[in-house]
């Protein structure tokens, strides 16, 4: 049973930084798909990032912008999310999420491992 715990979230103001942290434990000899999701309060959840199991290839939802980056430590299980440059609407809950397999979407359907969530705020 996978199981995931992220770390990171926060509260701060407009402009500054966050590094979300999401640690893995559970895992088969399967590739696994990483990836963060966020939810704002009455919204449906999203996805945010995605990286791709070998060869760390990434994918941004087009509201990230070049401010977040996506990574991972094999060696450690963990999956980062830098965000920088955060706005208000940035606000919400951050979820990561696995799925087995190579292929990586940003749909949350499609992930069945998820995190209990680290709440970001992001004051004006």
């Amino acid at each position: 049973q996978v199981q995931l715990v992220e770390s990171g979230g926060g509260s701060v103001q407009a402009g500054g930084s966050l590094r979300l942290s999401c640690v893995a434990s559970g895992y088969t000899d399967s590739p696994y798909c990483m990836a963060w999701f966020r939810q704002a309060p009455g919204e449906e959840r999203e996805g945010v990032a995605t990286i791709y199991p070998g060869s760390d290839s990434t994918y941004y939802a087009n509201f990230v912008k070049g401010r977040f980056t996506v990574s991972q430590d094999n060696g450690k299980n963990t999956l980062y999310l830098l965000m920088n440059s955060l706005e208000p609407e940035d606000t919400g809950m951050y979820y990561c999420a696995a799925r087995s397999g190579k292929y990586c979407p940003l749909s949350r359907l499609l992930y069945n491992y998820w995190g209990q969530g680290t709440q970001v705020t992001v004051s004006s």
